[in-house]
């Protein structure tokens, strides 16, 4: 059974989570710089079985797509080229960063360590996975 990847797609940044090989349990994975992000897929894809990627989807209040959708969609658009063999999602991503933001302070993380940025998309991520993860089950 492969993994599941969650991206928290970001202009500088993205947050990467995954899943365990019985996709029950999400976990932040790391933060990588954007541009490098492609290719930090295709070599996690080569050394771990992944079954699907998932993309946040940045949505406003209105359920309207975000401004962020502009940069999101190519780069959706380039992973379903690149590895055809693996489905792409979008899922909703709204509030994550700030359910990120309440994680780490309920977790007891310092102030200082809350401004780390790379933290934050990392947490994203596994919110956005484990949020997809239990949409999968209600379906179920």
């Amino acid at each position: 059974m492969g993994r599941i990847i969650a991206i928290d797609y970001g202009k500088k940044r993205s947050g990467i989570a995954v899943t365990d090989t019985l996709k029950i349990v999400a976990n932040g994975l790391t933060t990588v710089p954007t541009h490098t992000l492609s290719d930090f897929i295709k070599n996690y894809i080569a050394s771990e079985s992944v079954e699907k990627i998932i993309v946040g989807l940045p949505k406003q209040m209105n359920n309207q797509p975000s401004e962020n959708m502009r940069y999101i969609q190519p780069f959706v658009n380039r992973l379903r080229k690149e590895i055809p063999e693996i489905p792409v999602e979008m899922y909703d991503e709204r509030f994550t960063s700030v359910l990120a933001h309440r994680a780490m302070i309920d977790g007891g993380m310092k102030k200082m360590a809350r401004r780390d940025k790379a933290i934050v998309d990392e947490i994203s991520a596994t919110i956005i996975l484990n949020d997809y993860l239990e949409s999968s089950q209600a379906k179920l």
